[in-house]
């Protein structure tokens, strides 16, 4: 690995440019600070992953940062006017993004500052020296595997972003939450014959409201197959095999060509309890203050979706971008 280290001075940095990573750079702005944003793929790469004609659940104006106005031809804003709206705030405002690079570690200091170390695509390590980091990492870096044999086959995959490749191919998706619904619906419009394979006994009622009609009248009508109380304990080349709840039940196999594996992701931890950052075991929330969202090791703070630990869709864009407001009024202060 080439080593090249640039120590900078900094008075904030901030790991992660998504939503709720640009809300607490805008913030900071504000206060006077110009902080320094690593990220390790391009602006909003969460965003970026999203089915390609996905429609959030929220209203342009709950996306907003910064209180630049959000504008949308749609009620519902889709998925391609949120990755402009994101890229022209940062562009606009001029923020300072090392996009495609790495943090690897944050090293506390023995003046309380820290060392943010990285490394970029090419494998050229960085360092930065920052009296405040906020760690913004996300969620989507680590999907919650199965751990089921076949699970590493080619054909498997934990992200969806369009049906094209799967027209007329079986493709089971696994999971029954709005992910899986979204990609069983666009698979239909492909050709793609499809199974759902779902653990819950009945439709999850976190499918959103103007859809799930549209999903089980397809249900209904035989054109999506859906398996509930149902799990998928192996992935072969050809087929998957299901086994339904009950321990009588046996287990059978369907011919498969795509497995869609709608399971959820989980945030990435290392980086805080490396640092020293208390981390429940149990919950995987990390400790921190709310009103100023900083651990327990100060000046190490975090922001968005990281803060709900397991249950990830506590916290949305929606709430995530308020931590910002509460960071940068806690750096102000000291």
């Amino acid at each position: 690995m080439n080593e090249e280290i640039r120590a900078a001075s900094e008075k904030a940095v901030i790991i992660g440019a998504g939503p709720c990573g640009l809300s607490a750079a805008l913030e900071l702005q504000e206060v006077g600070i110009e902080p320094l944003l690593i990220e390790k793929n391009a602006v909003v790469h969460s965003i970026y992953q999203y089915p390609i004609y996905l429609q959030f659940f929220s209203t342009a104006e709950l996306l907003e940062i910064g209180g630049i106005p959000f504008t949308s031809v749609n009620e519902k804003p889709m998925r391609r006017e949120a990755l402009q709206y994101y890229r022209d705030v940062a562009l606009r405002r001029k923020l300072r993004i090392r996009a495609y690079e790495t943090a690897t570690s944050i090293v506390p200091l023995e003046d309380g500052s820290f060392l943010v170390e990285t490394v970029d695509r090419f494998g050229r390590a960085s360092s930065y020296a920052t009296k405040n980091v906020i760690v913004a990492t996300g969620y989507f870096d680590h999907p919650n595997m199965l751990g089921i044999p076949g699970e590493q086959l080619p054909k498997v995959s934990h992200f969806f972003q369009e049906a094209h490749p799967y027209t007329g191919m079986k493709v089971a998706i696994i999971g029954g939450n709005n992910s899986a619904v979204d990609a069983a619906m666009e698979l239909l419009r492909v050709g793609a014959d499809v199974t759902v394979v779902y653990r819950g006994e009945d439709y999850s009622p976190s499918i959103k409201p103007w859809v799930r009609p549209l999903f089980e009248g397809n249900v209904n009508k035989g054109k999506i197959r859906m398996l509930f109380s149902s799990r998928i304990v192996r992935i072969d080349a050809g087929t998957v095999t299901v086994q339904p709840n009950g321990e009588d039940a046996p287990a059978y196999d369907i011919d498969n060509d795509f497995v869609l594996a709608m399971t959820g992701f989980r945030p990435e931890r290392t980086l805080l309890t490396d640092a020293g950052a208390f981390v429940d075991v149990e919950t995987t929330v990390p400790a921190f203050d709310p009103a100023t969202m900083e651990t327990n090791v100060p000046g190490l703070f975090i922001a968005g979706v990281i803060a709900a630990g397991r249950e990830a869709n506590e916290i949305f864009i929606e709430s995530g971008r308020q931590h910002g407001t509460l960071i940068a009024r806690r750096i102000a202060e000291v």
